[in-house]
């Protein structure tokens, strides 16, 4: 994802120092025996790696507590976007350069699966996690750790004054009455705009998608490189596409996205500014693994256990502004009284995704961007 995820891109400020290298250490003995069953390797260190998207966050009281509780103490490799980190893992397989992988979404994981990354490993506690995000269940090479929503956001301000409905679904953004007023991210360069690609194609279908897109086009969609730019410089609803004078008051961005508009504002307002068509969502879902031949295997096993225990889980929302996956994990109150939920967001099976995504992207290139 050429603009990461949502924690870089909807908190830039809160994150920005978390860039790089990582070292998040706590307290406690090194534990080296086995947290799954069967054998494994272990270095005999009490440091565990964990390879990543730059947009991983966690609150440093819940990486001590784990260190508490097992010895570890991880440590944090970021390595830019999503796929650029699971491209680095991949031509370095075999020889990783951590012990578990963190980041690779229902958009990508078959190339990871197919390249043979992970090392099977069933984690403790994953009976508690939702069914419908395991899709790798039979095997167990990664366990996913969360969810979230790529969907149209509206500036309201805009359409209370326009006394325009905004729009519910797909459909509705290729209507006359809102021309010129979309703007979405580059397929080819950004993972929400890749994502709404995908949610065309489930909606209209492998033979009616590029017809949608040739609507979406003559009504005026205006297509930029990626989220930052899309939502603070084009986007009319949010603090910095007000500050930019920005004219597009409709948006490809998460569901997630005016939960943080009011989390940021000074002073927080009583309603979020912008809105989510839930009928435009396209489901993402983001997965860990262990690393085939990484050096710390029992830690590997063990941080894994930890992505979904009830302790992480409920840490995520304000910090990656995702979904828990672990049933009981309680989202805060932000999310709750400002968030969006879709019912029934846009799915594309994986094994789907793999076999068609270039050949989507391309077609989608050449009907809207050239």
């Amino acid at each position: 994802m050429s603009t990461t995820r949502r924690t870089t891109q909807l908190a830039t400020t809160a994150v920005a120092a978390a860039l790089g290298v990582t070292a998040l250490a706590g307290c406690g003995s090194s534990d080296t025996s086995d947290s799954g069953s069967g054998g494994t390797k272990s270095s005999g260190s009490k440091t565990v790696t964990l390879v990543s998207h730059d947009s991983f966050n966690v609150s440093k009281d819940v990486l001590k507590e784990f260190t508490e509780q097992t010895g570890y103490t991880v440590k944090v490799l970021k390595s830019g976007d999503a796929g650029v980190a699971l491209n680095q893992e991949i031509l370095t397989k075999g020889s990783p350069r951590g012990d578990v992988f963190f980041g690779v979404d229902n958009t990508l994981l078959s190339r990871a699966l197919d390249s043979g990354l992970f090392t099977p490993y069933k984690a403790k506690g994953i009976d508690q996690v939702a069914a419908d995000t395991q899709l790798d269940a039979a095997e167990h090479r990664v366990t996913p750790i969360d969810t979230g929503d790529i969907c149209v956001n509206y500036d309201k301000k805009y359409f209370a004054e326009k006394k325009l409905a905004p729009p519910r679904s797909f459909d509705d953004l290729a209507k006359p009455a809102y021309r010129n007023l979309l703007v979405t991210e580059n397929a080819q360069t950004s993972s929400p705009g890749l994502g709404f690609l995908l949610g065309t194609v489930a909606t209209y279908g492998e033979n009616g998608y590029q017809d949608y897109w040739k609507k979406l086009k003559n009504n005026g969609v205006k297509v930029v490189d990626g989220w930052e730019q899309a939502y603070n410089e084009e986007f009319s609803g949010s603090a910095g596409g007000k500050k930019a004078k920005a004219d597009r008051p409709l948006v490809v961005s998460y569901a997630s996205s005016p939960p943080v508009e009011v989390l940021y504002a000074k002073p927080q307002p009583a309603e979020a500014p912008t809105g989510v068509a839930t009928g435009t969502c396209f489901r993402q879902i983001e997965f860990a693994g262990l690393l085939n031949g990484a050096k710390n295997e029992a830690g590997g096993k063990a941080l894994l256990d930890f992505l979904i225990s009830k302790k992480f889980q409920e840490d995520m929302p304000l910090n990656m502004f995702v979904n828990p996956v672990t049933e009981g994990a309680k989202l805060p109150e932000l999310f709750t009284k400002f968030g969006a939920t879709a019912d029934r967001p846009a799915t594309v099976a994986p094994d789907k995704i793999s076999k068609n995504r270039d050949q989507w992207v391309q077609s989608w290139s050449s009907l809207v961007v050239k």
